[in-house]
């Protein structure tokens, strides 16, 4: 428990609100009057402070998880956040399936900012489990970041680059269901806070997909709320809970 040393509420209830907050498109004071309603009184702009520290925290401990598994063939585009009242980049990764990739914000619009999203994508991949096809909108910064990436290694030469419009209709689609998660936001205050919020929004949509469903012990929802559990120590490990289930299975069947 010493992810929540020094906080006022047990794991568990933060850990409830942040995956409240980033699953359903709803604003700070709503899951304010909600968290009251069950007997918690906690002020919305500490509920802020909880998704900034752990919704990023989360992202990055259920990547392993949730990253496995990608069809070959990938779509790319970006979409459009606000923050502080100016536009700015949302690079966004799916497959054909459209199962989140990867995701990163930037203040601009470049080859620059493409392909360091690429490389981000690209990071930590077997050589097997990268794509052969990735298919963009007709931007000219997309192709200048492939090219750079098959120069420097960081992308097999063999990669196919397409602008198909209708192939990414499934990328469109799911910035469509991401953007119901950011609506109730009103305007971020900063990038850092945005991309700290986002990266809660994205790991929550992918758990959704059903992306890191093999490690979910437990069907529906129920598995993803023990998978963050386990991931910040909170209730039994992975393997006393598998263990638990058999033995309820056994005395049930007996």
């Amino acid at each position: 428990m010493t992810d929540f040393k020094w906080r006022h509420f047990q794991g568990d209830v933060i850990l409830w609100a942040v995956r409240w907050y980033c699953r359903y498109p709803i604003s700070y004071r709503d899951l304010e009057a909600m968290l009251a309603e069950r007997g918690i009184s906690v002020d919305h702009t500490t509920i802020y402070r909880w998704v900034q520290c752990y919704a990023p925290e989360m992202e990055k401990r259920l990547r392993w998880f949730w990253r496995r598994g990608f069809d070959p063939s990938w779509r790319l585009d970006e979409t459009y956040v606000k923050v502080r009242g100016k536009w700015t980049y949302l690079y966004r990764a799916v497959d054909k399936r459209g199962d989140t990739i990867d995701f990163y914000l930037s203040p601009t619009r470049s080859a620059k900012a493409a392909k360091r999203f690429l490389g981000k994508a690209l990071r930590g991949l077997k050589h097997w489990e990268k794509p052969a096809t990735l298919n963009t909108d007709k931007a000219p910064s997309y192709g200048a970041a492939i090219t750079e990436l098959k120069r420097e290694g960081k992308l097999d030469r063999e990669t196919a680059h397409r602008q198909v419009k209708y192939l990414n209709n499934v990328i469109e689609a799911d910035h469509g269901k991401l953007k119901i998660l950011i609506k109730p936001v009103r305007g971020f205050k900063s990038i850092p806070t945005a991309y700290a919020t986002i990266k809660g929004f994205e790991v929550m949509r992918a758990l959704r997909k059903g992306q890191a469903r093999p490690w979910c012990l437990q069907p529906g929802i129920r598995g993803e709320v023990r998978l963050v559990e386990r991931a910040f120590g909170i209730g039994p490990s992975a393997l006393t809970e598998a263990m638990g289930m058999l033995n309820h299975h056994f005395a049930a069947a007996a």
